[in-house]
């Protein structure tokens, strides 16, 4: 039926937009949806990839980005002693065996350590280091090692080679920093 002076067009059938289906909203819902978890997914994975870390102990720390120890620190190192070395196994969150150096560091000298950082060295059954690996073991920051003080510490290895001996690994300072008492 065609309304006074109006006459009907099918190209206006064609051209209403005609309410939209349930599946459809429910689709373009879940793909927002989707959309949305992607890209938090991938913002996170960039953060994490990108960002430093909170704790730097367990980071193995190249030569190059220390300074070299003066004379000075290379003789207060001899007041260090690391005692009481155990090793342990355990399973970290992706099912891999991880081995786990747990030691103390003492302070025999009569200055604060502010920061300590030790080389651990593995080696295989003909004493030839198989792994060398150099870390903090004060935290970060580093809380400082007083005269006197011991401090327990704990170092992961994930990937020890197989031509590992299974002893105790050798350890010494390869690098610290104390503060001067005046």
């Amino acid at each position: 039926m065609v309304a006074a002076g109006r006459r009907e067009d099918p190209m206006d059938e064609l051209l209403q937009s005609p309410e939209p289906e349930r599946g459809a909203r429910k689709t373009s819902r879940s793909a927002l949806l989707l959309t949305v978890c992607l890209v938090a997914a991938i913002g996170l994975g960039l953060w994490l990839t990108f960002s430093k870390p909170l704790n730097k102990r367990s980071a193995p720390v190249s030569q190059k980005d220390r300074p070299a120890m003066s004379l000075a620190q290379q003789e207060y190192a001899k007041n260090i002693r690391v005692q009481n070395l155990s090793l342990s196994r355990a399973e970290n969150f992706l099912h891999q065996e991880v081995t786990i150096l747990n030691a103390e560091a003492v302070n025999d000298g009569k200055q604060p350590v502010e920061e300590l950082f030790l080389t651990v060295q593995f080696s295989d059954d003909l004493n030839q280091i198989v792994l060398r690996e150099t870390r903090g073991v004060l935290g970060s920051p580093s809380a400082i090692l007083a005269p006197g003080e011991s401090r327990a510490f704990e170092l992961s290895f994930d990937r020890l080679p197989m031509s590992w001996n299974r002893q105790l690994p050798a350890v010494s300072v390869s690098s610290l920093q104390v503060r001067s008492v005046n």
